[in-house]
């Protein structure tokens, strides 16, 4: 699981990919609390071969990212 609220990017997106290149997980969890964050991880999930499903609770974002 990835923990970045409270950040702005591209600090999630890092974040994401050193989880990806170091785990190379099936599934990730990933918390942001900016749209354009959702946005950014979701362009970088994409490009990596992830399915994203977001699901937004009070202005917090949890992503899960798929293979």
């Amino acid at each position: 699981m990835v923990d970045a609220r409270g950040l702005s990017c591209p600090l999630p997106v890092v974040m994401v990919q050193k989880e990806v290149n170091k785990t190379a997980p099936d599934e990730l969890e990933v918390l942001v609390d900016a749209k354009v964050c959702v946005e950014n991880v979701t362009r970088f999930a994409a490009s990596c071969g992830y399915a994203v499903t977001v699901e937004e609770t009070d202005g917090e974002y949890k992503m899960i990212l798929k293979k």
